[in-house]
């Protein structure tokens, strides 16, 4: 799909998903130039800071009732309530988000989306200091024996789109010999694991715990030691938001209030941070 096709795919699903999550707003343009800490913080929409994000990812970020709730929704708040404005969340396809296309045209300020720093996203977008730790796990259903890469030989493992997951899926399968089976969203592929549609689907450690809260038919049997750290983005140059951010994680971490929210949405403090 050529620059032009894929941008105007993204801006009919903004339209789309804005219209189902939140009150339609002018898609005004405004990704600004280059630039630097404690320089003018320009947002898309007077009054709001725009997040890019994907729905669902639980505990991060899922719809409950009519909000939108989540550890990086409660994250990013912290930065809406330092720059005197309401955070407004934009629910787009992962792939445009980790592509750096979601910020470069102007269809939000920063990106939140339990996304892992990576050297090729650092090449689209900036990131903002690490926020959250992360391992890949392996979701089957309970008592298959499947634990482990090797016990996928000849079977079929279901991969988030554009995910780390789907990385490290894709790194594995000639040794392992599995299919891959890709599916738009972290939901769809649990789903999968649970109707048998897949053998096992691999994502991030902490999403897939969350799945077993209320699945009791489905087991985590395995984790991969990926090292994933996540961060909030925005676009690349963008100086004065990104140390905006950088700012109000790093005060969150030292004041007491980042340990309050991985408390809620996880239940215990953080090993590290």
């Amino acid at each position: 799909m050529s620059r032009r096709s894929l941008r105007n795919a993204l801006v009919l699903s903004a339209t789309l998903a804005i219209a189902a999550t939140a009150t339609a707003c002018a898609q005004e343009v405004n990704t600004g130039g280059d630039t630097q800490a404690g320089g003018e913080i320009t947002l898309k929409e007077t009054g709001f800071l725009t997040t890019c994000t994907h729905l669902p990812y639980a505990p991060f970020q899922f719809t409950e009732g009519d909000k939108t709730v989540g550890f990086d929704v409660d994250l990013v708040d912290m930065v809406a309530q330092n720059l005197g404005v309401q955070q407004k969340i934009f629910d787009t396809p992962f792939e445009g988000i980790e592509s750096g296309e979601s910020l470069n045209t102007g269809q939000c300020d920063v990106a939140a989306a339990a996304m892992t720093i990576t050297p090729e996203r650092q090449g689209v977008m900036d990131f903002s200091v690490g926020y959250f730790d992360a391992n890949q796990a392996l979701l089957v259903k309970k008592g298959s024996g499947i634990d482990s890469l090797e016990k996928l030989r000849g079977k079929k493992l279901g991969v988030q789109l554009g995910t780390t997951g789907e990385d490290y899926a894709e790194a594995n399968k000639a040794q392992y010999g599995y299919e891959i089976v890709q599916f738009e969203d972290l939901a769809l592929e649990q789903t999968a694991v649970k109707t048998g549609q897949v053998d096992a689907g691999i994502n991030d450690n902490s999403v897939h715990y969350e799945f077993l809260k209320t699945n009791p038919d489905v087991e985590v049997t395995t984790e991969f030691k990926t090292g994933d750290q996540y961060g909030v983005a925005v676009r690349k140059g963008n100086g004065a938001l990104l140390a905006k951010v950088n700012e109000v994680i790093n005060a969150a971490k030292a004041d007491g209030r980042y340990d309050a929210i991985y408390q809620k949405w996880f239940n215990k403090l953080p090993e590290s941070k």
